[in-house]
């Protein structure tokens, strides 16, 4: 096997897309697809060019095996992605939204195969990724997922790895909101690269300034915090830079769902290309605002030859951050 660029984990869904807009139990039509933040992030940096390991778990059902089929064909690493023969994939159906508002979705998860995500999961072969993207949703779907999440993250910034964090909140996964705010938080402190929606941060840390949410991660442990501002574009802050970074103008939205995933693609690129932390804001900028342009959660994320062929190369410094900012774009 090829060495290992990325680690990503999680839960990825069938997902029943409407073909008409209105109601979801007046839709008579609906196309099969591939649903979850994590495995969206995953498919991106495949199409960049890294090799990404996926590790999960699927029923023996045909929904699990169209989901590693559609992921294999996206060029991730599936071989980490175990059968369950005893619990379901996981699905949802989502709704048809063709002005821009967040479509509605309804989910049927609990209990799936990837909820029972647990330390056994975890092999020798992928501790030797150079890079581990976690989310906070994996966490939230049963103790066991969120003692691997604890599991992988600790290994792995432990033997020099660089660590990433999407909180990507759920908080119908959670039993409380006070719990999902302590362990997402105990999470974040083993991220090198925190990457939250000012909607998330505000929540998370009780600061309502995305200067002192950064303090905040900066202050955990994180090396550097990017919090997305939604069309307004992003602030980032290390120990030694802060700055805001325009969004990119978009004349039409179309599905919203997605684009904080694709802000995270371009972080994660851009970083293990060494670029500087605004240079990585700039580009997670630009395909988070691709992510909105199109239908569907990742089919708007760019390959290597689009980001060389389409990507404005301006240049990016320390500006005053805007205090008037929007939410995110992706829905919490």
């Amino acid at each position: 096997m090829s060495e290992i660029d990325i680690l990503s984990f999680g839960e990825t869904m069938a997902m029943l897309v409407a073909e008409q807009t209105g109601d979801l139990a007046a839709v008579e039509q609906f196309h099969k697809r591939i649903a979850g933040a994590d495995s969206n992030v995953a498919i991106g940096l495949s199409r960049l060019g890294f090799n990404v390991a996926w590790l999960s778990r699927v029923g023996d059902d045909s929904l699990g095996r169209f989901v590693v089929q559609t992921l294999a064909k996206e060029g991730l690493d599936c071989s980490h992605v175990a059968v369950d023969k005893d619990h379901p994939t996981g699905f949802q159906f989502k709704s048809r939204s063709d002005d821009g508002s967040d479509p509605q979705v309804e989910y049927f998860r609990r209990g799936s195969a990837a909820s029972h995500l647990s330390p056994q999961s975890i092999t020798t072969s992928l501790l030797s990724a150079r890079h581990l993207h976690a989310t906070g949703i994996p966490p939230a779907l049963s103790a066991s997922a969120r003692e691997m999440s604890f599991e992988l993250m600790t290994r792995m910034r432990n033997a020099g790895r660089s660590v990433s964090l999407d909180p990507n909140l759920r908080p119908s996964l959670w039993a409380s909101e006070r719990e999902m705010i302590r362990e997402i938080n105990r999470l974040a402190a083993l991220a090198h690269w925190v990457l939250p929606g000012l909607s998330e941060g505000r929540l998370l840390t009780g600061f309502e300034d995305p200067a002192d949410i950064a303090a905040f991660y900066l202050d955990q442990g994180a090396e550097a915090v990017a919090i997305k501002l939604g069309p307004e574009g992003a602030y980032y802050r290390t120990h030694q830079a802060q700055g805001f970074v325009a969004g990119v103008p978009v004349a039409k939205v179309v599905d919203t769902v997605g684009a904080g995933d694709g802000f995270a693609v371009g972080m994660i690129s851009a970083l293990l290309e060494h670029q500087s932390f605004a240079e990585a804001v700039q580009r997670a900028n630009w395909i988070g605002s691709r992510a909105v342009q199109s239908r569907g959660d990742m089919e708007g994320l760019p390959s290597r030859a689009e980001l060389h062929r389409s990507f404005p190369r301006s240049s990016v410094g320390m500006q005053p951050v805007t205090l008037c900012v929007t939410e995110d774009a992706e829905r919490p």
